[in-house]
């Protein structure tokens, strides 16, 4: 029989994570003193002690590290186990990479542009949803409101429901920036059915996965905005792949005070 401290030192786990195995019923030592209360182990049980410190240094849980041990002896059980673990644990690595990326060129970027945290860059994705589109061609990006007023005009009759969120923005649809002229879209997200208008049109836009920057303030910042998520593009090796977007979290329709607007600029992303 081995004292507790031996059993350690042999198997390679600590005394207070065999105290715990036993507590949780996963490594039952061979006796217990009743005088003494002190736990003895058997060599027998040095093979048991070896699985469950393998399976720990692959990241099972201790739940799971139990119910393997159920099993163990069937190799095709142990093998899907081992399967699962390594899929998560490639997600992980792929995770960890992603984020390693960003904190380099965070850190590279702040090198170079003191404003770097000012607008932050995320990658998301928004997912499908079904939205009332109206899309023409206006005088003047700053025109856009008039746009807005067709769609509540048009809206008013069927009495629509707006979706939780509420996601109200404009795709500019043109390939380069238009002083006059440009093709712009306004969506709002709704649920329930409803009949197409005169301009109003109802569908569902599938997800799109976008880096976005999310700012407060007037609108004469956007410039510095734009900046920003292309950069965060080049340097985390991200293509643009479609039209850009402005979704208006609180918008011109809801304060006089351009300080209080909050715009998240939106441009549809995919890997290189």
């Amino acid at each position: 029989m081995l004292k507790i401290g031996d059993f350690s030192k042999l198997s390679r786990i600590s005394i207070r994570m065999l105290r715990h195995y036993d507590e949780i019923g996963l490594l039952i030592p061979e006796s217990i003193d009743p005088a003494t209360g002190y736990r003895y182990y058997s060599e027998t049980q040095l093979p048991a002690a070896n699985r469950i410190h393998a399976l720990r240094e692959m990241g099972f849980g201790l739940s799971v590290v139990a119910e393997i041990l159920k099993t163990y002896r069937d190799p095709e059980a142990l093998r899907q186990y081992l399967l699962l673990k390594r899929e998560e644990i490639l997600e992980q690595e792929e995770k960890i990479g992603r984020q390693l990326l960003l904190l380099e060129t965070a850190i590279t970027r702040l090198g170079k542009d003191e404003n770097v945290m000012e607008y932050t860059v995320t990658l998301k994705e928004m997912p499908e949803r079904t939205v009332a589109s109206l899309r023409k061609i206006i005088p003047a990006y700053e025109r856009e409101g008039i746009l807005w007023e067709q769609l509540r005009r048009e809206l008013g009759p069927q009495n629509v429901q707006f979706a939780t969120p509420c996601n109200a923005l404009a795709i500019f649809h043109d390939n380069e920036y238009k002083e006059i002229d440009p093709d712009v879209e306004i969506q709002i997200s709704v649920q329930g059915s409803y009949q197409n208008t005169e301009n109003v049109v109802f569908q569902t836009v599938p997800a799109v996965q976008i880096a976005s920057a999310t700012y407060q303030g007037s609108y004469e910042q956007v410039g510095e905005v734009y900046q920003a998520v292309a950069n965060w593009v080049k340097d985390n090796h991200y293509d643009f792949d479609g039209s850009m977007f402005s979704i208006y979290h609180v918008s011109p329709a809801e304060t006089r005070n351009p300080d209080e607007l909050v715009t998240e600029v939106c441009f549809p992303v995919k890997m290189k």
